[in-house]
């Protein structure tokens, strides 16, 4: 009996259920981050405007984005430090400062869009006031990064993530003609007019964001860091195998199951406000709210729950990633490992971050209008900072013999330029 016990233990922890659980970390999180309110919001916007046809940029940019943060990861996992930290060694200090703020910015804009959309989507639920809730959500945010240690703080993110199945649900709700929802995730349609580029520029500056490149590599050299049986790569090249192979099951499972939640969006808008002539959605709180009287209670319900389910995820990690990045290009010390005490620089970094997006509320800044332009700036800013990954994954004296070559390297220069090429073509397209 007892040999029986000990088996049916083993088995358990060998089990592949388990040992998915065990691979699924930054990447996991990361993928399930990349859905936040502003996000939703834009692929909200992208199923009303445009129906199932834009369903295909999803089935695009899954290997793109994939490519991407398995890179971003490496160079985290390969030096035992994220991208600031290796800019701010290799490259000039211009090009640190500008990379460092722009993203501080971008992340602050979308922290306050995220927040906004969390308070209108619980006024919609239980009404009362919508500054409160933005404060109150903000605070809770700052607050769990401040107070939970490290190993508590991840495992929250991770059942944090199985909100993001209320858009699965809401599928279930609503009449979908199948038949054009696949054509329109496996035929690309390309329209040439300034709606469909900055669109494009929105989805891809959502699903390739800046704030996620640097998430995943910082996350990477912290999980290194905390445990005493690795070290970078760099210094430990045995490791590598193992931890390359996590690493890469760890991004291609978040980021299919951060493309999976953004085509159940697509595909919902456009089976009921696309339908319904409803083309001008410009939050996920109004797409959850206009879905009421298309597509029945329910769909409102779980569409309004999972919006606040994705901010509490993504809010962190966007407040996170500014802090990762600004206190490793001061070369002060980082992590959610420290206590606050002995990493001021990143938690101060992290606390203004959230109070920033705050205090956009009481601003004149429009937060509706800031859900979707800050995707679009995301796009933008992601440009810069995906050629310096990139540039720097080819440089031994960064990687040593973990130079990043092959098919990998050829889908994230891929993935740059294709980025590249919707701001240029959303430039071009607006002022002609």
């Amino acid at each position: 009996m007892v040999q029986s016990t000990a088996q049916h233990k083993a088995t358990l922890t060998n089990s592949p259920l388990r040992r998915l659980l065990k691979i699924l970390g930054p990447g996991f999180i990361t993928g399930a981050s990349d859905d936040d309110p502003s996000g939703i919001g834009t692929y909200s916007q992208a199923g009303a405007q445009l129906g199932y046809s834009i369903g295909w940029t999803m089935l695009l940019t899954y290997p793109l984005m994939s490519a991407i943060q398995e890179i971003c990861a490496r160079i985290g996992r390969t030096t035992g430090r994220g991208i600031a930290g290796n800019v701010c060694r290799h490259y000039p200090a211009w090009l640190l400062y500008l990379i460092v703020g722009l993203l501080f910015i971008a992340n602050a804009i979308n922290i306050g869009a995220d927040l906004s959309a969390m308070a209108d989507a619980l006024k919609l639920l239980i009404g009362g006031p919508t500054a409160l809730y933005v404060i109150g959500f903000g605070t809770v945010c700052a607050a769990a990064s401040l107070l939970f240690d490290y190993s508590r703080y991840v495992a929250v993110l991770k059942w944090i993530t199985l909100s993001l199945f209320a858009y699965v649900a809401a599928l279930f709700a609503v009449n979908i003609s199948w038949p054009e929802a696949i054509a329109g995730i496996l035929v690309p349609r390309i329209v040439w007019d300034a709606p469909f580029f900055t669109t494009a520029v929105a989805i891809l500056g959502t699903t390739i964001s800046p704030y996620l490149f640097f998430w995943q590599a910082s996350e990477e050299a912290e999980d290194e860091r905390i445990d005493r049986s690795e070290h970078p790569l760099v210094l430990a090249p045995r490791e590598a195998p193992a931890a390359l192979r996590r690493i890469r099951a760890d991004t291609l499972t978040g980021m299919a199951f951060s493309n999976i939640i953004a085509i159940a969006i697509i595909v919902t808008t456009a089976a009921t406000l696309n339908k319904a002539g409803v083309t001008n959605i410009e939050s996920s709180a109004q797409a959850a709210d206009a879905l009421r009287p298309i597509a029945g209670n329910f769909a409102f319900v779980v569409f309004a729950i999972g919006i606040l389910g994705t901010g509490l995820l993504a809010v962190p990690v966007l407040a996170g990633s500014s802090a990762y990045a600004i206190a490793e290009a001061w070369r002060r010390p980082v992590g959610l490992s420290r206590k606050p005490k002995h990493a001021k620089a990143f938690y101060a970094t992290l606390v203004i971050a959230c109070v920033l997006g705050m205090g956009i509320l009481f601003t004149p800044v429009n937060p509706i209008q800031a859900l979707y332009w800050s995707a679009v700036i995301n796009g933008v800013v992601a440009v810069p900072v995906m050629t310096v990954a990139m540039l720097m994954t080819a440089k031994s004296q960064i990687m040593g013999e973990f130079i990043i070559t092959g098919w990998l390297r050829w889908l994230g220069w891929t993935s740059t330029i294709a980025m590249a090429a919707c701001v240029v073509g959303m430039i071009v397209t607006s002022i002609t």
